[in-house]
């Protein structure tokens, strides 16, 4: 391939998330609340599709703990917990552990030592900075771009239109790897080319 930067996806593609279920149970049996793992599961969920739609609105400090206090909110209302909402969102958050999917960070480090430009580009809020930063993602790419800071999400091509003028690369010579139909239309729709996740496979098809 022709190819001067890479765009990489995060959730799915870099990272995943650990089982929150338990550390949720446990904090709401703490509170007085006793909830089976198919119920914290449930209510789990409920935030999940909540938060999806509503990433890129944390998009500063302010904002960022408004939608964390609304995504706390909606989960302890599907667990139909009568909890504060604020008092709950640390324990909330602190549930929220991210790991890196295995190799990752071998095939950054693989991309960028071919000389090309990284950039995470993902349809999350400002933290994503820090969770990455923590697994020591961050420093692997040349930039991490949200759709907070775009002010939309993926299929939206605007993220990637960002990320490009971080990285200053074409679109023609800009591959984005990852694994949804949002990355695959938002990526098309800005130019760039298009690999699907896993990331080791479309590392070795890259630099093949």
């Amino acid at each position: 391939m022709n190819v001067e930067a890479v765009t990489i996806d995060a959730y799915g593609t870099l990272v995943v998330l650990r089982d929150p279920v338990p550390s949720l149970q446990r904090s709401l049996a703490e509170r007085g609340v006793a909830r089976t793992p198919a119920e914290t599961r449930a209510a789990f969920t409920a935030e999940v599709a909540f938060y999806v739609e509503r990433s890129h609105e944390g998009r500063d400090a302010a904002t960022l703990a408004q939608l964390r206090s609304d995504c706390a909110a909606v989960f302890l209302e599907a667990a139909r917990a009568e909890l504060d909402p604020d008092e709950f969102a640390p324990a909330f958050l602190d549930a929220l552990v991210f790991e890196e999917i295995p190799g990752a960070a071998a095939d950054c480090r693989a991309l960028a030592g071919r000389g090309l430009r990284l950039a995470v580009v993902s349809n999350w809020d400002i933290g994503l900075h820090d969770h990455l930063g923590a697994l020591g993602l961050g420093a692997l790419v040349d930039t991490i771009v949200t759709s907070a800071e775009a002010g939309a999400p993926k299929p939206s091509p605007v993220v990637f239109e960002l990320a490009l003028a971080r990285l200053g690369a074409a679109p023609e010579r800009t591959v984005h790897v990852g694994d949804s139909d949002a990355d695959a239309e938002g990526a098309r729709a800005a130019g760039l080319q298009f690999e699907p996740a896993p990331l080791a496979d479309a590392t070795a098809r890259i630099l093949a």
